[in-house]
């Protein structure tokens, strides 16, 4: 039998403090990472390619392993799952910030992404179970609140830090606060799910991580080499027929498994389905475009660090300020209408993203990139309550927590194949953008072809050390230009995501509200 506290309670405090700071060095992570992308990219030296797995190994370890972790809580208990991924991230936070290479980065964060795992589900199912009902809605909204603070401040944070040449800080930074999360861990009580399955799906764990691996490796190995070589190298063909053979075999496993991950029966609900299917869409559109927007503004548009950080706080202000309106909306006028104007607004957003050209800097912000900022975080914030109530009230009475972290996996894992998706076009655009660009400036065959070698490094290439003094402007010129009509590109294929999304929501999801138990219980 599980001892409920209340929120007012010393132990409820400790809860709040130990799963708000675990929480925070998840999203800190994700957030402040990508601003910090360009500085790490130069210190570090590292190609395109490298920059797409230092943020998708973390990522695809995450989110391949979030349902194991959270069954591994509900068996072994909560608490102890839960200490276990603070342990194992902050020790690979450590040797991400001392990685002296990007193979070692990338390999430590691969361990992180496990660590994550175990850890991001522990926090709100712990709140969840420790919790009387009473005062269980609003310590999640204390969690909740929480979490938009660290997600405003990440990009903050890693601007600040990146401008001041101290990127690995974004690593560093977790330590103490797993130490004190750690500390807090003392005073929470153990607790499990004594109905849990006593059997775990390792098997599924296994294929999903592997299919999206091998789906990751070969989209991103597919940009390295151009699509029309990828398709003729063995190595890249064999990684995706082995990505898709891999997810088959996983969905026949759940589909027969007795404790399957996933229960693939939730499915069977037409507003779960599509809240899932416009989830993936839209949130594919975001990490795809954020991913490349930070490198677009400090490596061509000559934004500092830190001033790119602050140009998301926009989008994260309104996403935090419009989701409680919103979420009330959905009780007058029920999910379709929401999720239908919400990614349709994002998508617009996008479009304005990709109508800039070379500017003049942070100055030239307000009339640029900020339409853009300001459409995205317009249509987030109208859509992620909503999307996360219809989820919730999609699945049957005791399935919500599954229902809960399908939805979050799907939103992860949308986001690790957009990246290797947009990367592999992103690498494959700039490549030809880059060759176009330079046919106008008089080269030798040799300085072209030094030039061409440059583009895996995408918006970091420079001009090769044989060009001459005075062909050096026209040819850095044409490398901005090469990365400002990739980005444009990439801005279209977000919006035209986000509108199958849109599409997606007002074909699958019903109009009218329904009566549905309250979503923080």
């Amino acid at each position: 039998m599980t001892h409920h506290v209340a929120q007012s309670d010393r132990t409820g405090k400790w809860i709040l403090f130990s799963t708000i700071l675990a929480s925070s060095m998840a999203f800190i992570d994700g957030s402040a990472l990508n601003v910090a992308l360009p500085a790490l990219q130069d210190d570090l030296n590292a190609t395109g390619v490298q920059l797409l797995w230092i943020v998708d190994a973390y990522l695809l370890l995450l989110a391949s392993l979030l349902l194991l972790g959270g069954s591994l809580g509900d068996h072994f208990g909560r608490k102890r799952i839960f200490r276990a991924g603070i342990l194992l991230f902050s020790l690979a936070s450590l040797a991400c910030g001392l990685a002296p290479n990007p193979a070692l980065l990338i390999a430590a964060r691969a361990v992180q992404g496990i660590g994550g795992a175990l850890m991001v589900p522990g926090s709100l199912a712990i709140i969840s179970a420790l919790f009387d009902s009473s005062d269980r809605g609003k310590a999640i909204g204390i969690w909740s609140a929480a979490s938009t603070i660290t997600t405003i401040g990440g990009p903050i944070l890693g601007g600040l830090l990146a401008s001041g040449g101290l990127w690995r800080f974004v690593f560093f930074i977790n330590l103490p606060l797993a130490a004190l999360a750690l500390y807090g861990l003392r005073h929470v009580p153990e607790n499990k799910d004594e109905n849990a399955s006593k059997q775990i799906d390792y098997p599924g764990a296994l294929l999903a991580a592997v299919g999206l691996a091998g789906l990751t490796y070969g989209f991103i190995q597919l940009g390295e080499h151009g699509v029309q070589n990828g398709i003729q190298e063995p190595v890249v063909i064999l990684a995706l027929v082995i990505g898709v053979l891999t997810l088959i075999a996983f969905g026949w496993v759940e589909r027969h498994s007795s404790h399957p991950m996933i229960d693939l029966s939730l499915f069977r609900s037409r507003p779960f389905s599509g809240t899932n299917a416009m989830t993936a869409f839209l949130y594919a559109a975001l990490a795809g475009v954020f991913f490349f927007l930070p490198l677009n503004l400090i490596q061509i548009q000559g934004y500092n660090e830190a001033v790119a950080g602050f140009t998301m706080t926009p989008f994260a202000l309104l996403l935090a300020g419009l989701s409680p309106w919103a979420g009330g909306l959905v009780d007058r006028y029920g999910p379709r209408l929401l999720l239908t104007v919400g990614p349709a607004i994002v998508g617009v957003g996008f479009m304005l993203l990709a109508l800039p050209g070379i500017t003049d800097g942070p100055r030239d912000f307000w009339t640029t990139y900020l339409p853009g900022i300001l459409g995205t975080g317009i249509g987030m914030g109208i859509t992620v309550a909503p999307l996360t109530s219809t989820v919730m009230g999609a699945a049957p009475e005791g399935k919500s927590g599954t229902a809960s972290g399908i939805n979050n996996a799907v939103a992860r894992l949308a986001g690790v194949l957009a990246i290797a998706v947009m990367g592999a076009i992103a690498l494959g655009v700039f490549s030809a953008a880059l060759t176009r660009e330079a046919e106008a400036i008089n080269l030798s065959g040799s300085e072209r072809e030094a030039l061409h070698d440059q583009a895996g490094e995408l918006g970091n290439a420079e001009a090769p050390d044989s060009i001459a003094a005075d062909q050096r402007p026209a040819v850095e010129n044409a490398i901005q230009r090469a990365f400002v009509s990739t980005f444009r590109v990439l801005a279209v294929i977000g919006a035209a995501l986000a509108w199958i999304s849109a599409f997606v929501a007002g074909m699958l999801l019903q109009s009218k509200p329904r009566a549905r138990s309250n979503p923080s219980s």
